[in-house]
């Protein structure tokens, strides 16, 4: 029988089946077993029955570790764990790149931003292609370590060219997070086949125009002129880097919502509680790409006054 009591009309009161999601099942939440209640000759409850259901209200949520399940409290402590790992190697970089600069040698240091990169590129891949066997959080932590270099050393960078810019940047990069993150959750942006078809296509060729970029610049061809090779031509006054970052800013956040997508989907699936780990890897690859693109759309911005 539905209350009277708008708060009890959740499923969860009036769907017996929905009881199933109850730590420990029906018999720990005392619905449909033969002591629910005492026979009708008996005046009351019996004390037994009574004490088990006071038990069910009291009993705590099952959690990650209860379930052995992916969830996305767990999921979201993970990502932070690993944010945290970046943020020290990161300041480590920062101070790295910087060491060495003086009055009479005014040049940061670009080891520490190649070591991170090229540390990153690798055991990127090797997450992304051994997760099908095994999830290793060690690879993935020591993704975030190298990660946090490369963001560290390349902050530095930019920051003695720019000064401000790694603040303007970071505030930028947590508005566009926290953006997506709110229409995600208030179910106003979704992931679908086709914008994810149209996103695998641009995202396809921006990498071959990335690709293009820097072999030109390599070979030191004029029409990649600039700091930032083709990034730096001019279309009718402004930057190509201008035009071409905003719509990668786009991609970055709706790959974020692909992020969020699959970590639900993960959840629902009951995935094993390791998942969390490729959840967490999934949002900080991706918020990394997002921070170094606006990056760079600042300094492009800031090169070109």
């Amino acid at each position: 029988m539905a209350s009277s009591n708008p708060a009890f009309n959740n499923p969860a009161f009036q769907d017996p089946r929905a009881v199933k999601t109850y730590p420990g099942g029906p018999q720990a939440a005392n619905i449909g077993g033969p002591t629910q209640y005492a026979s009708t000759s008996h005046a009351g409850m019996d004390a037994a029955a009574n004490a088990q259901l006071e038990g069910a209200f009291v009993a705590p949520s099952a959690n990650a570790i209860d379930t052995g399940r992916m969830t996305v409290e767990d999921t979201v402590l993970k990502t932070l764990a690993l944010f945290a790992v970046l943020l020290v190697t990161a300041v480590v970089g920062w101070m790295w790149t910087m060491a060495g600069v003086t009055v009479t040698n005014p040049n940061p240091s670009l080891l520490p931003w190649t070591i991170g990169a090229l540390g990153g590129f690798i055991l990127v891949m090797v997450v992304a292609f051994g997760s099908r066997k095994k999830i290793r959080p060690a690879l993935i932590f020591g993704y975030a370590a190298f990660e946090g270099l490369f963001v560290g050393g390349i902050s530095a960078f930019f920051e003695f060219l720019y000064p401000g810019i790694v603040v303007q940047a970071t505030l930028a990069t947590l508005a566009v997070v926290g953006v997506t993150l709110a229409l995600f959750a208030s179910g106003k942006v979704r992931a679908s086949k086709r914008a994810t078809k149209v996103f695998m296509i641009a995202m396809i060729g921006y990498l071959v125009f990335a690709l293009i970029n820097v072999g030109l610049m390599l070979f030191n061809v004029p029409i990649a002129g600039g700091a930032f090779g083709l990034y730096s031509v001019k279309i009718a006054g402004i930057p190509l880097g201008l035009i071409i970052g905003v719509l990668v800013v786009i991609m970055a956040a709706y790959s974020l919502v692909l992020d969020f997508d699959s970590i639900q989907q993960g959840v629902r699936n009951g995935a094993p509680r390791q998942f969390g780990w490729l959840g967490g890897f999934g949002i900080m690859v991706t918020v990394v790409w997002l921070y170094v693109e606006i990056l760079r759309i600042l300094a492009i911005l800031r090169g070109s006054n």
